[in-house]
């Protein structure tokens, strides 16, 4: 792996504006933005117009062209990636949907979501809802869902980057998994 102090500097530069450092840190990262990439889109269905590679593509493109946060290190910034990534899907799916539905969102339950292939761009979008309303209520749970089961990252890496104990990540993230599942589960009863 990639000295982790060299990975520390460059997101330094780049999120002191220099943005030839991302130029520079894609590289080295290059295989762990490809894997939560690959990750999100083997929830999605067969035939998806966008690949890995266009994922990893379009989040670079995405990180030029907004503000960075100051990131603490390799895991602060494959959070932040992997929110990002996520965003792009949940576009495209919205623009997908608004073209082929509408608009319309049919719900579903949790294990529906996990359990098989995303083959309605309206799954991911119900999933981003929740998580916007457990966002609300608890932003920190909200991340830990998002960095778990998008992005990729283990107990460990997400008590990195929060700053957190891995007790406490392991314990929120279990409640932040309870109350989606609910959360799905009655808006799939309710429909």
């Amino acid at each position: 792996m990639v000295d982790d102090l060299q990975i520390t500097g460059l997101l330094k530069d780049f999120a002191d504006g220099r943005k030839d450092a991302l130029d520079r840190l894609i590289p080295l990262v290059y295989v762990e933005l490809r894997k939560i990439a690959d990750g999100y889109l083997r929830r999605e269905r067969p035939g998806h117009t966008l690949q890995p590679t266009a994922l990893v593509h379009e989040l670079y493109a995405r990180l030029l062209g907004q503000g960075q946060p100051d990131y603490r290190n390799r895991a602060h910034f494959l959070g932040v990636a992997a929110q990002v990534m996520r965003q792009i899907l949940i576009d495209h799916a919205r623009t997908r949907d608004a073209e082929k539905r509408g608009g319309a969102q049919p719900r579903f339950s949790l294990d529906e979501a996990y359990d098989t292939v995303m083959e309605r761009p309206s799954v991911m979008i119900r999933i981003d809802d929740a998580l916007h309303d457990l966002e609300r209520q608890d932003a920190r749970k909200a991340r830990l869902i998002e960095m778990r089961f998008f992005g990729g990252l283990t107990a460990e890496e997400s008590a990195e980057v929060l700053e957190l104990p891995v007790n406490t990540v392991r314990q929120e993230l279990r409640v932040a998994q309870a109350w989606l599942h609910r959360e799905l589960d009655r808006d799939s009863a309710s429909a």
